[in-house]
């Protein structure tokens, strides 16, 4: 075989093999939430669409037909595509900020300091920045606990566990001093020494919580286990 026709029968595999791969390996999509994504991203989205008055179904993180109908719902009321898939567009109107891959897991390591960062600064904004990182703190402490959810989202959405959760500031959103406390408080930096509980005991009414050993006071905030 001549060294032309050589090079000419390589090329023609060459081609083939592309057009192979290219059909078996279709594009990765935008970062996107749709039916069948779970996570603690599905559960805001829920919360902050219930809250809105859009979604009536359970808080679960689960994205199903009653969070498509939702998100369909604001989608309408807020001019923009009514598919029922939260984009990047839907996200932002929602207030949250998606990942640059898709959210069919357990979370993401951004949605998690989102969340963390969120519940920061609901329950710890007007704290000095170790009280921040402490609340924090509390938050992974309790992940790493057999008595709690093993999820960042699983703890802070435990019902009854966090005032922010309760009375809705966890949906207000965060600040910048609130997302680095909450990523010092990813790396390690725990000021409370293993705390599961906090609580400020100028307003605290529970006997059970004031039961429990004080380990630190930093700011308005007493820490035990």
């Amino acid at each position: 075989m001549s060294t032309k026709k050589w090079i000419t029968v390589v090329a023609a595999t060459v081609v083939l093999c592309l057009i192979v791969t290219l059909a078996v390996c279709p594009t990765v999509s935008a970062a996107v939430l749709r039916r069948g994504s779970t996570g603690s991203v599905v559960r805001t989205v829920q919360t902050r669409l219930k809250n809105w008055g859009y979604y009536f179904g359970a808080v679960d993180g689960i994205y199903g037909s009653q969070t498509v109908a939702a998100v369909m719902y604001f989608q309408r009321r807020n001019g923009l595509v009514a598919d029922g898939i939260v984009g990047n567009r839907t996200a932002a109107a929602i207030g949250i900020r998606l990942t640059a891959t898709p959210s069919t897991g357990g979370g993401t390591s951004s949605s998690n300091l989102y969340l963390l960062s969120c519940a920061v600064y609901g329950e710890a904004r007007g704290e000095s920045y170790t009280g921040k990182v402490a609340v924090a703190a509390v938050v992974l402490n309790r992940v790493k606990s057999s008595s709690f959810p093993n999820t960042i989202s699983g703890v802070i959405y435990q019902p009854g566990a966090f005032t922010a959760v309760s009375d809705g500031q966890i949906n207000i959103g965060t600040n910048d001093e609130c997302t680095r406390a909450a990523q010092d408080a990813l790396n390690g930096w725990d000021p409370t020494y293993g705390c599961i509980y906090y609580y400020n005991p100028r307003t605290a009414t529970n006997a059970w919580i004031r039961s429990r050993p004080i380990i630190v006071t930093i700011g308005k905030h007493v820490f035990c286990t």
